[in-house]
């Protein structure tokens, strides 16, 4: 399946169209900011392009997918903890509440800057539990981490969450 191939391309940019709007919106509650979700998704689109040809035709497609982009977002948001950009306390003020999941309720205000205050590693297993729906296992077979890793970040992130959002209630 090469790009310029014919009917194997119609199938990946059906796939794209369908997939991509929904992961850069998932991608904005990880990066804080539209832009750097559309760069990220791009990204993992040409990534997993090229990496086609490692990819088992047994398991299905999705997760191998999320794990690259999830490994994308978290390499961006380490490499911007580093240079520490202007702005980066603000990123999350101007991103609107998207909406959750299959749920289909938006995320209130608090929530996602609850979000952005937490370690990428943490922001990783909670979109990818409560916004994605996968289970804990299956966020330790995506992200190539333990289970005990995955409930860990799970709870320790969901506890910080829980009191940042508590302390913006006060």
């Amino acid at each position: 399946m090469g790009i310029g191939t014919g009917v194997a391309d119609d199938g990946f940019t059906a796939f794209f169209q369908g997939a991509y709007p929904r992961i850069v919106g998932q991608l904005r509650l990880l990066t804080g900011d539209l832009a750097s979700a559309e760069d990220i998704a791009q990204e993992a689109f040409v990534a997993a392009v090229r990496a086609l040809h490692t990819f088992d035709r047994r398991r299905p497609f999705g997760p191998w997918l999320h794990r690259i982009v999830v490994n994308r977002a978290i390499d961006w948001a380490r490499a911007r903890a580093l240079r520490r950009e202007v702005g980066d306390d603000d990123a999350f003020a101007a991103v609107p509440a998207p909406e959750s999941g299959n749920r289909g309720r938006p995320l209130s205000e608090n929530v996602v800057a609850g979000l952005a205050a937490l370690s990428p590693e943490h922001r990783a297993v909670i979109v990818l539990r409560y916004l994605f729906e996968y289970t804990p296992g299956e966020i330790a077979a995506l992200l190539e981490l333990p289970r005990g890793t995955v409930n860990s970040r799970l709870r320790r992130g969901l506890d910080a969450l829980a009191e940042r959002i508590s302390a913006e209630d006060v």
